[in-house]
């Protein structure tokens, strides 16, 4: 059965929707930090937060210098002067080391977070072939490698800045508060005559509160915009990878024009949503650059008529103007945040929708009413009331009935399409899509020296040609001269001295020989259980006789199970068997 779309719950209000929001980042945060690493974290995390606490009380002290400086220059105070300069120096080297630290601990707890959340999300994925389930569910997750690789760096970066940002901007709006009250005096408001203590307090959170308004109103889209301007990014990519990756079959057939078109299209939509991301920034950008500059000024506009008054000191002048800036910029933390809130916010909603997707299809590989797959008693391979369906639909496709015994060779033929391959996939633990029983021989779910599939196309990763070959072994698993002879024994004895050379070998192997590349894997690892989709299609008539010979004659105890349509694969198989449609349509394995 195909796993549903994640849909969370439809919020009914803001705060509705940020307490959604804030569990979502709960819920992406809190395995880390309860995890094995959770006291080096908690640790790192704690020193940070010291460290944060240790630089805005150095900021307070600096505007008490400050104040000193300036009213030592008033009353020409030279040793007063020189004494503020020394304690200032001091304390701007202990401010230097504490910053240097902070980012240092900061990026350290960054990259440890990140590589824990990258094992788990990895392994997530990989697990049970979740990666290939994926695709077939209907869960609306694009690009997942750009959520593993992009996503979770920034989630973890943005989690750690927004956050010890918010904490700092709270201790320095305490700390600045009791400051700027205590020097703010009082003032009588016009025609209501009320004395208003600590007036430049009550000025700040104005100024700050009507900011922090304005600019959600103007910025409210970012989140949205944010979203979509990464998912187009992504798919663009993705389309760029899929050129590279098949560039002969592209070449081959002339297609160049078909995806100069479809690149269009997937970069039209990057630009159009940059253009609406543009002029959205644009307008924010516009009140926060004069919301700052006039935060430079507005302080001492306020505090003029006290220090003409003589109320105030020039040095108490400065240091109210440094405290009101301080108050002001932690009240608009949310202003000048509000870019990156907006991208922390689409990431979180990337990551939740890719967990929660990963998560639905392995409960539907372990839940679902569908295939059924045990231990076989009596060490045979047996298909029993085996009725697979397309994912999506349900639509019925193939029934088999099967029982192979071990050391048996058997060839499934039939036509393209009819479900051959699907009955293969179904073995391996990859199609749930459907009804029946499947009993496995012991280790018969693809794994190395129990079973192994070779594919039509084979997987060959980037790196050393004898990683290829041994693949999915280590490249350390099997001698190197073990790798050589079987190279030597597929017709590929050329490329036996070139082991350690590193390349993309999918490009540089022709089809036939990529195919050859996985008889040589079966003939390293000697499965109990080998089946074979069309994997000599790509080979010429007299090689793929030369493949199968090896097969049998250097695997004699294997199970051989094959799919295929040439007639000359018959003489190598002890059983043939063939898929028929009846009158609906559907698949049946029968006996020729």
């Amino acid at each position: 059965m195909p796993a549903r779309a994640y849909t969370p719950p439809a919020p009914t209000g803001r705060l509705s929707a940020a307490r959604h929001f804030l569990s979502d980042v709960w819920r992406l945060t809190k395995p880390y930090w309860s995890s094995e690493e959770k006291w080096a974290a908690r640790g790192l995390l704690a020193a940070i937060v010291v460290l944060n606490l240790a630089a805005v009380f150095m900021e307070v002290w600096f505007t008490q210098i400050n104040a000193d400086i300036f009213n030592a220059l008033q009353e020409k105070d030279q040793s007063g002067f020189i004494h503020a300069l020394l304690v200032f120096g001091g304390l701007a080297l202990v401010f230097i080391a504490v910053a240097v630290y902070r980012l240092y601990l900061n990026q350290m707890l960054q990259i440890r977070w990140r590589r824990w959340l990258t094992e788990r999300y990895l392994g997530d994925w990989l697990e049970n072939q979740t990666y290939y389930r994926l695709q077939f569910a209907n869960t609306g997750t694009d690009n997942p490698d750009q959520r593993i690789a992009e996503d979770l760096r920034s989630f973890v970066q943005l989690t750690l800045s927004l956050s010890l940002g918010f904490l700092t901007n709270l201790i320095s709006l305490v700390s600045f508060l009791a400051i700027l009250w205590s020097l703010s005096g009082s003032v009588t408001i016009p025609w209501l005559g009320i004395d208003l203590p600590g007036y430049m307090v009550w000025v700040a959170l104005v100024y700050a509160v009507a900011g922090t308004w304005i600019t959600h109103r103007i910025g409210k889209p970012l989140a949205r915009l944010s979203f979509d301007q990464q998912r187009y990014e992504a798919d663009f990519r993705f389309a760029l990878v899929r050129l590279r990756e098949n560039a002969e079959s592209v070449a081959l057939q002339q297609g160049e024009a078909q995806e100069a078109r479809g690149f269009g299209d997937r970069f039209a939509r990057v630009v159009a949503n940059w253009w609406s991301l543009m002029r959205t920034q644009k307008r924010l950008v516009w009140f926060t650059s004069a919301y700052g500059q006039i935060a430079v000024i507005f302080p001492l506009l306020v505090a003029a008529p006290r220090y003409f008054s003589g109320a105030l000191p020039l040095g108490s002048l400065m240091q109210t103007s440094q405290a009101f800036g301080q108050v002001q910029g932690a009240l608009s933390w949310f202003i000048d945040a509000y870019v990156n809130l907006a991208d922390w916010h689409a990431t979180t909603s990337r990551l939740t929708g890719f967990h929660h997707a990963v998560q639905a299809v392995r409960a539907a590989g372990r839940d679902h009413a569908g295939v059924e797959r045990a231990a076989a008693t009596d060490g045979a391979l047996t298909l029993d009331g085996l009725a697979l369906t397309l994912p999506t639909s349900g639509t019925p496709l193939v029934r088999a009935d099967l029982t192979v015994q071990p050391g048996d060779t058997l060839l499934i033929t039939g036509p393209s399409g009819s479900g051959k391959s699907t009955i293969l996939r179904a073995i391996a633990g990859i199609w749930p899509f459907g009804r029946g029983r499947i009993a496995l021989p012991a280790g018969g779910t693809a794994t190395v020296n129990g079973s192994m599939i070779l594919p039509q196309k084979p997987y060959l990763p980037i790196g050393t040609l004898r990683a290829t070959v041994t693949y999915p072994a280590p490249p350390d698993a099997f001698e190197a001269e073990a790798v050589r002879e079987v190279l030597d024994a597929v017709g590929m004895a050329g490329f036996a001295d070139r082991l350690d050379e590193e390349d993309h070998w999918t490009q540089r192997l022709s089809g036939g020989e990529q195919q050859r590349i996985a008889i040589a894997r079966a003939l390293l690892h000697k499965p109990d259980w080998l089946y074979l989709d069309e994997a000599t299609s790509a080979c010429d008539p007299e090689t793929e006789e030369r493949l199968y010979g090896l097969l049998r004659a250097r695997l004699p105890g294997t199970t051989l199970v094959s799919v295929g349509h040439r007639p000359s694969l018959a003489a190598f198989h002890d059983r043939r068997l063939t898929v028929r449609r009846d009158g609906d349509g559907i698949g049946e394995l029968a006996a020729v």
